[in-house]
């Protein structure tokens, strides 16, 4: 199907991209679909994430989808590839792994899946692992260098691929805890931005998930069967910081349903004037 024609409703729902071959055929699967297809076209659209390629010759966009293993980046793939399969995504995608040398990492699950369902793919591998276990004391948390270098081989990767963009599987749940930490612990008004630009100018980072439910995701591995590999590295930790941030929101949300959207919602709808910085607005102007 050509990818700039979109299919009508029927066909949406009765066939589908290889990674949906033994997808179930249940309302509740159909319904989960939907919503998550339909969250992630809505942030590529607010956030026009679909831009031409760099170099100015109208060329057609080149994603690089960095692919861990985990539930989040074999969801945002599969979703990406729907997308395209609809005729609503005029973008090639490469997707990637960096296999950073984790005990046990099982080296053959990613390359058989991806080659299975017909998606380009590098796998790379970078044992970026003993440096984080080398430079980080005991008992401090993995995940800040651990993310530096593995995003820094992304970028390189993404570069030596004739990449546009870098696109990461950060979801809601990611954005909401990134700013109630910042806001905790980091004195800031912050969170993931679901679009932004490297340093060096060359390749941009999308999150296309931004508006994506952790819980949908889950449900959305648990249907399709992703083939997970677990985290031996910032997974592995007890305590971190993220994991309270994680519970407090479950908790609000249990205790008052729809929060996490209503939160997500509010980042999308500043009021520079209600808050306190002046460098956002001239309250010395006033009057």
């Amino acid at each position: 199907m050509n990818d700039m024609t979109p299919m009508t409703q029927d066909e949406a729902e009765t066939g589908g991209h290889p990674v949906f071959a033994n997808a179930p055929s249940s309302v509740e699967f159909k319904k989960l679909r939907k919503r998550l297809v339909r969250h992630v076209r809505e942030a590529i659209d607010k956030f026009n994430m679909v831009e031409r390629s760099s170099s100015g010759k109208g060329e057609r966009p080149k994603w690089l989808i960095g692919i861990s293993g985990g539930k989040d980046s074999y969801g945002l793939l599969a979703i990406l590839l729907d997308l395209q399969w609809r005729g609503l995504l005029p973008v090639d995608l490469l997707a990637c792994n960096l296999d950073q040398g984790q005990p046990n990492f099982p080296k053959h699950t990613l390359p058989e899946y991806l080659a299975c369902i017909g998606v380009p793919h590098r796998i790379e591998y970078q044992d970026t692992y003993s440096i984080v276990k080398e430079k980080v004391p005991a008992g401090n948390t993995y995940c800040s260098l651990c993310s530096r270098l593995r995003r820094g081989n992304l970028y390189r990767i993404a570069k030596e691929e004739g990449c546009d963009a870098l696109v990461l599987g950060h979801h809601r749940d990611d954005v909401l805890e990134t700013f109630f930490m910042n806001l905790f612990h980091g004195g800031r008004l912050a969170a993931m931005p679901p679009k932004l630009i490297n340093d060096e100018g060359e390749t941009f980072v999308l999150r296309p998930l931004a508006f994506a439910a952790e819980e949908d995701l889950g449900k959305f591995a648990q249907h399709l069967k992703f083939p997970i590999i677990p985290c031996d590295l910032c997974g592995s930790q007890d305590g971190l910081q993220r994991n309270v941030m994680k519970q407090m929101l479950t908790d609000i949300e249990k205790k008052m349903p729809g929060r996490k959207d209503t939160m997500i919602r509010a980042m999308t709808n500043v009021r520079p004037s209600h808050l306190l910085d002046k460098n956002l607005f001239d309250f010395s102007n006033l009057g």
